[in-house]
């Protein structure tokens, strides 16, 4: 089997990179067709594949402002050449779906999400970029655009795989497509559980992203007066900075070592986001530490109430003080905990995605 795989930018490891070092893991030879690639970027963790790039990886700037570029990704991705291979595996959260393949080449594609700023929400996505305010005016024109190529680009697809029920239904709503869901690899054997009430601090991760609601974070914190952690880089950094009190700190963390001796060293993760599905919030369970999550999204598929954390209704920070005093009045077993963790392991992806591509080959010739 001639097996391709396609993943929308590679210029960060957050979830989605996951998911692709798990499909080389099943298929190491396969060769990675990719808009961007920066090897700096995705600390190493790509280095030595066959990787190929677009037109878009010789343009100034493409790697450190991609958002500059979205009207030129749809025909970037359209420009990779598949022909020769049997299966090709798309791997995205915007455009590697809309690659073009031969009738004859199968097409799965592992959906972690249809392009948020082109459907739900749009509006709230458009106002949160980092764009002048005269270029602002004028995306809402181009947004139409990208939805019809998206849904264009969605009936390319053979088989959808979606990464929670929460995209699963969204694939529904948007491209009218059933889909299976393979939650995504997390690599629960790199952590352990802590002992119980270890912790020292509250903790927060990820991409400082105005979706991502630290600001929320922060402002609870302010009040509430317990240490926060903040790891991740973005965007938003300075503007947070500004907002957060003396028991905010930020830090920059590189590597799943350190991240387990934070995560380790945590009362519990606060994830005030709506996910998809939440790579993170598994990771802080399978150490032992609960999750004290915004009640929608991916979180209601991880999350167990009173079990392996708690929920707030409202993204605001009363409604998160709400919740960390009541975490205060609880208490969680490690070892409960991070068997709800388990049930998100590596190797259960690696099977599942192995034996739907297989079976769906066998069918398709």
């Amino acid at each position: 089997m001639r097996i391709a795989l396609v993943h929308d930018y590679l210029i960060e490891r957050g979830g989605a990179e996951q998911v692709l070092e798990a499909f080389l893991e099943i298929w190491p030879k396969a060769p990675i067709y990719t808009l961007l690639y920066d090897e700096k970027l995705t600390h190493g963790r790509f280095k030595g594949r066959r990787i190929y790039t677009s037109f878009l990886q010789k343009l100034p700037f493409s790697r450190s402002r991609h958002r500059l570029f979205p009207l030129l990704m749809p025909f970037a991705a359209e420009q990779f050449d598949l022909s020769k291979y049997d299966v090709v595996l798309s791997d995205s959260a915007s455009y590697a779906k809309g690659i073009v393949t031969k009738p004859s080449t199968l097409h799965v594609s592992y959906c972690h999400t249809p392009i948020r700023y082109a459907w739900d929400d749009s509006h709230k996505y458009i106002e949160e970029f980092y764009y002048p305010s005269l270029v602002k005016k004028f995306i809402p024109f181009f947004m139409n655009y990208i939805r019809i190529w998206d849904r264009e680009a969605a009936n390319r697809v053979d088989y959808f795989i979606a990464n929670s029920k929460f995209v699963q239904r969204r694939i529904k709503k948007y491209y009218g497509a059933d889909s299976e869901v393979v939650y995504p690899p997390v690599n629960v054997s790199n952590f352990s559980a802590a002992e119980k009430d270890s912790g020292k601090y509250f903790l927060m991760v990820g991409r400082l992203l105005p979706y991502k609601r630290f600001d929320i974070a922060i402002e609870a914190f302010n009040s509430f007066k317990q240490p926060l952690k903040i790891i991740g880089r973005g965007p938003a950094e300075k503007g947070l900075r500004l907002k957060a009190k003396t028991n905010v700190e930020f830090l920059k963390v590189d590597g799943d070592e350190k991240l387990s001796e934070y995560l380790a060293g945590a009362k519990a993760l606060i994830f005030p986001q709506e996910e998809d599905f939440g790579i993170t919030a598994v990771e802080a369970m399978a150490c032992g530490k609960p999750v004290i999550a915004f009640k929608s999204g991916g979180a209601l598929e991880t999350v167990k109430e009173g079990v392996s954390g708690l929920f707030f209704e409202e993204q605001t920070p009363a409604a998160l003080i709400k919740a960390l005093e009541k975490f205060e009045r609880s208490s969680f077993e490690p070892e409960l905990v991070r068997q709800e963790a388990l049930k998100f392991d590596k190797e259960i992806f690696k099977k599942k995605i192995k034996e739907f591509v297989e079976e769906k080959l066998k069918t398709w010739k």
